[in-house]
């Protein structure tokens, strides 16, 4: 696909020379078997360390140490194989926001060797149906709180078993009963009307199972090497995670994540940052949502590996439910997307009483613009840092150089045993500040597509994953993304397709045709916006948007719609979004002129 040879900028990988003093340029060899083995070696090196904390805005926290999330996970992972006799590869769907809840029952399903399928717990009906049944889940930890779409769901999915997770699971019994009275009062807990089962039993189930297998053991005169519970062999090639993405067109898929994609992308992460991680001392802020791949490998997996304590932020919406966060723990690390750094740093009582220990903090999932970053460096007094990856790949490709070189308005350099390599439409490398699409090669880049071999040939050619992308690169090796070759709609860190809300659109009785584009957007890095061709005038923006709202999660929902008399089409009928986003845009200046 790529042509190598002595005049190509990218073979003698001049990004190594702004790599920080000691970071290497490959990763070692992974330690570990598989994604479990790292965890329970982790708990064991930090056991009385606090893992992960849930903090609710008024302040109220629970909490678990190393060693209790190993035998949490570790009952989770009994519940699944004894219980519900799950088998290896056997896909468990989790639905929930980040709370203690949801690392417990990743770490437990991941080694009970079944695959993980991450769902956004906003999902509307018919979301939640296409991830259950193009994954084949037939087991959903779902949060309490969005029960009620269960009886409407179900019925028509694979769903066989449903344990339910409470936001106060994991608190001291005092605040467990005072946050589950506050919910039932306010009327955010929904009365779950399917069988189900609750985390906290599940688990004391998986306890139960562990205890007979452990007497039985003991009974027979087992000797030494007997474990409680027997887990399958899983490697390192095994299928971990199916991460529901749009890749290059507007249909979900799954990108297959194995376990040595993940646990690839988590020791680069750590080679990249080790100049500046203190192992077992951190504290890092989650305010991205776990189900999301940049919280899921950068906080959940590449911070527990390090022994740092996880504070989990449900909700970050509105900001102040940070500032009790923030009041309570000594953070020093914080991941995030544009429209986070930048809204923290309108708030009075963030600006009044910054972070004091604040090492770095982590863009990614969106454009870093250069007027968040300066007001962020001013006002916490450490840099927010941009990196750029895909859910293809796992998520990381490139970053700026922790404690080396960063240049500003731009996506760094590739990661350790990364290759990247910009390329024209024929396939043939681009020179040093010429654009091409972004292609990329290493460990972290998925399997592919879930049961879709011909978007995944389109995607991954001879090992190198098409970004859509366009970049350059400048002569000391460092990437700026310049253009996407895809129409995809990045608002506020989340992929929105066209083709997806246009179908949505569609449906209604009095829309005739429809374009959808993304706008600029001070909040959200881009918002969308839909140009609608309506059968008769009483069609309205307000009726079209309540329309889109019964099948899309909110940030797919237009926030613009206008209303047009044609659209621009092709000779042969194709929808011309690009002229329709170039017209936007020349209005936009003639306003600003």
């Amino acid at each position: 696909m790529t042509q190598s040879n002595a005049a190509s900028p990218y073979v003698n990988k001049p990004w190594l020379s702004a790599y920080a003093k000691g970071v290497k340029p490959e990763i070692p060899n992974i330690p570990y078997e598989n994604i479990g083995a790292m965890i329970s070696s982790s708990a064991q090196r930090f056991s009385a360390r606090t893992a992960f904390y849930t903090c609710l805005p008024n302040g109220m926290q629970g909490h678990v140490s190393f060693a209790e999330v190993e035998s949490y996970s570790n009952q989770f992972a009994a519940f699944l194989i004894k219980e519900l006799q799950l088998q290896k590869g056997d896909r468990v769907a989790i639905q929930m926001p980040n709370c203690i809840a949801y690392p417990i029952a990743l770490f437990g399903i991941l080694k009970a060797g079944c695959v993980v399928v991450n769902v956004n717990p906003l999902y509307t009906d018919r979301e939640m149906e296409h991830a259950f049944n193009d994954s084949g889940a037939t087991v959903l930890i779902i949060i309490d709180m969005f029960a009620d779409k269960l009886p409407r769901v179900l019925p028509k999915t694979g769903i066989k078993h449903v344990i339910t997770v409470s936001l106060a699971d994991f608190f001291p019994v005092h605040l467990k009963l005072l946050i589950k009275t506050l919910l039932k009062l306010k009327k955010q807990v929904p009365i779950c009307t399917v069988p189900h089962l609750p985390f906290p039993a599940a688990l004391a189930a998986g306890q139960t199972r562990m205890a007979q297998t452990e007497t039985a053991w003991a009974r027979a005169g087992a000797q030494g090497g007997q474990k409680a519970l027997t887990l399958p062999s899983v490697t390192l090639d095994d299928l971990a995670a199916l991460q529901y993405t749009g890749g290059t067109t507007g249909v979900s898929k799954g990108a297959m994540l194995t376990h040595r994609n993940l646990l690839s992308n988590v020791y680069q992460i750590l080679e990249f940052a080790k100049t500046t991680i203190t192992t077992g001392e951190e504290t890092i802020i989650t305010a991205l949502p776990l189900y999301h791949i940049f919280a899921f490998s950068v906080n959940c997996l590449s911070f527990f590996e390090e022994g740092a304590t996880n504070v989990l932020i449900p909700s970050p919406r509105p900001m102040s439910n940070l500032k009790k966060p923030f009041e309570k723990h000594q953070i020093t690390w914080m991941t995030g997307v544009n429209t986070l750094f930048n809204a923290l740093t309108n708030e009075p009582w963030f600006v009044q009483n910054p972070p004091k220990k604040m090492k770095m903090s982590i863009a990614g999932g969106a454009a870093l613009l250069s007027s968040t970053a300066e007001k962020w460096a001013k006002t916490v007094g450490t840099a927010v840092v941009e990196g750029y990856g895909l859910t293809e790949s796992s998520p990381v490709l490139t970053f700026n150089p922790i404690g080396g070189k960063v240049k500003k308005d731009g996506i760094g350099v590739p990661m350790p045993s990364t290759e990247i390599r910009l390329v024209d439409d024929n396939g043939k490398e681009v020179g040093i500040g010429e654009p091409g699409e972004l292609i990329a090669r290493g460990p972290q880049i998925m399997a592919g597509y879930w049961k879709r071999a011909e978007e995944t040939a389109k995607t991954i050619k001879d090992g190198w994953l098409c970004t859509g992308d366009v970049a350059v690169m400048d002569a000391d090796g460092f990437f700026k993304i310049v253009d996407r070759k895809k129409d995809m709609i990045l608002v506020s860190g989340f992929n929105v397709y066209p083709n997806e809300v246009e179908d949505c659109i569609a449906k209604h009785p009095e829309v005739v045709e429809v374009a959808v584009i993304g706008i600029p957007d001070g909040q959200s890095g881009e918002a969308v916006k839909a140009y609608v061709v309506p059968r008769s005038p009483n069609l309205t923006q307000d009726a079209l948007r309540a329309h889109c709202k019964e099948m899309l999660t909110a940030y797919k929902v237009p926030r613009v719609v206008e209303f047009r008399k044609e659209l621009p089409k092709t000779p042969i009928g194709k929808i011309l979004r690009k002229d329709l986003r170039a017209e936007f845009l020349a209005q936009q200046q003639g306003k600003n002129v």
